[in-house]
């Protein structure tokens, strides 16, 4: 089975989030991605989560669908061989994707000797090529102060790599625009995208930027309550939290039949004129709505809960933990065509996902696993670069490449 990307071949050097991400996302989408670490990896080759034997869970799901060779890039004949994969001639390869420093050997003006149609995606820090990760971006972007419990003075740092995500899938995007680009003019390019600026166009996107600028104020946290509609977490009488949402008009009014609160509602918008039909409204009362509902999830078992709210079509979310998810969500299973078990070398069999994206006629791939370090060496020597057995065991013997 061949995916809608088939053909494609990316060249990518890369560590922790962003750029695996950016080429693992093309290869589950069909690429040919060769990915090129140090002998014995590099920097995030054991990075957490591990296994009981020190097998990183991380780099296993970062790198699925990716072929691996291994070389000491240190030394002139590895970096020719780097420079020789991305040299191929065709219009699917010459594409690069990285998020190591663009400089030395590794700087375009260098790798676009060899192909002068290069495409150069570089992920940066910050701009200026200042070192930056999602861990200092996030709080440097505003998204930490508005995070958190009210009543404590402290930021809340968020646990998802929010921006290392979303700039590993725009490096996706930029190598396929780039890539067009080429198809129709000839011309390759360096693109670099930083992480810093992928968060400051995201708070400006969502308004965040223009509310500061416009209204001239700091906006508090709110905990679990939707910012500027109607939604909080509640816990069930057996403990259970669930998340509830009235964003629409429809999910708001299914709130309401559901908990059994429209002739209270009713009620107080004629006696107290308080009145809950806009998102505003529901956001100003938002502490006297959460009093309304809290009963009702008091006094019911979470199956009750559960039962009632999706006969009712509101939308709701149970909080659960990864194990729990992987327990009791069947979306989180092969029921779901988005996931697979895999037998991964060193790891053993775990659910892994395919690319949630779903194309209706182009094929789509199942969940691959990731490969072993150099599993692929020998192959892509011989394969991609025309080596002989010869020149290839030499390259082995000098430990050029293992």
């Amino acid at each position: 089975m061949q995916g809608i990307l088939a053909g494609m071949r990316v060249v990518e050097g890369s560590a922790f989030v962003a750029a695996p991400l950016g080429g693992m996302t093309l290869a589950q989408l069909g690429a040919d991605v060769i990915r090129f670490d140090p002998i014995g990896g590099g920097l995030d080759y054991e990075r957490w989560p591990v296994t009981a034997s020190g097998a990183s869970l991380f780099w296993a799901g970062m790198n699925k669908g990716k072929r691996s060779i291994q070389l000491d890039i240190r030394r002139p004949e590895a970096q020719e061989i780097i420079s020789a994969l991305l040299a191929r001639p065709g219009d699917d390869s010459g594409l690069f994707l990285t998020n190591f420093p663009a400089r030395g050997w590794l700087s375009y003006e260098n790798l676009r000797k060899s192909r002068n149609d290069l495409i150069y995606i570089n992920i940066l820090g910050n701009r200026k090529g200042g070192s930056e990760v999602d861990y200092t971006v996030n709080p440097a972007s505003g998204f930490a102060a508005v995070t958190g419990d009210p009543s404590d003075p402290a930021p809340t740092n968020h646990v998802l790599p929010a921006w290392d995500n979303i700039t590993g899938q725009m490096a996706a995007t930029a190598l396929l625009a780039a890539e067009r680009h080429r198809r129709t003019s000839g011309a390759g390019q360096l693109v670099e995208i930083a992480l810093k600026d992928v968060a400051l166009a995201t708070a400006g996107h969502l308004g965040n930027l223009a509310e500061a600028t416009v209204n001239q104020v700091e906006r508090p946290r709110y905990g679990n309550y939707l910012y500027g509609a109607f939604g909080k977490d509640f816990v069930s009488k057996d403990g259970k939290r669930f998340m509830l949402v009235g964003l629409t008009p429809k999910q708001w009014q299914a709130i309401i039949n559901a908990t059994g609160i429209a002739e209270t509602v009713a009620n107080i918008a004629v006696h107290q004129s308080i009145h809950l039909e806009t998102q505003s409204q529901r956001f100003e009362h938002r502490v006297l709505i959460s009093e309304l509902i809290s009963p009702w999830f008091e006094a019911r078992g979470a199956p009750e809960v559960t039962q009632a709210l999706t006969k009712a079509g509101v939308c709701f979310g149970p909080y659960h933990s990864f194990q729990e998810m992987l327990e009791q969500d069947p979306d989180c299973s092969e029921d779901n065509p988005l996931f697979d078990w895999v037998a991964q070398p060193g790891i053993g069999e775990y659910l892994a996902p395919a690319n949630p994206i779903r194309f209706g006629t182009s094929a789509n791939l199942p969940a691959l696993r990731a490969p072993t370090l150099g599993e692929h060496s020998e192959e892509i020597l011989a394969q991609e670069l025309g080596l002989s057995a010869h020149q290839i065991a030499k390259l082995f013997d000098d430990k050029i490449v293992a």
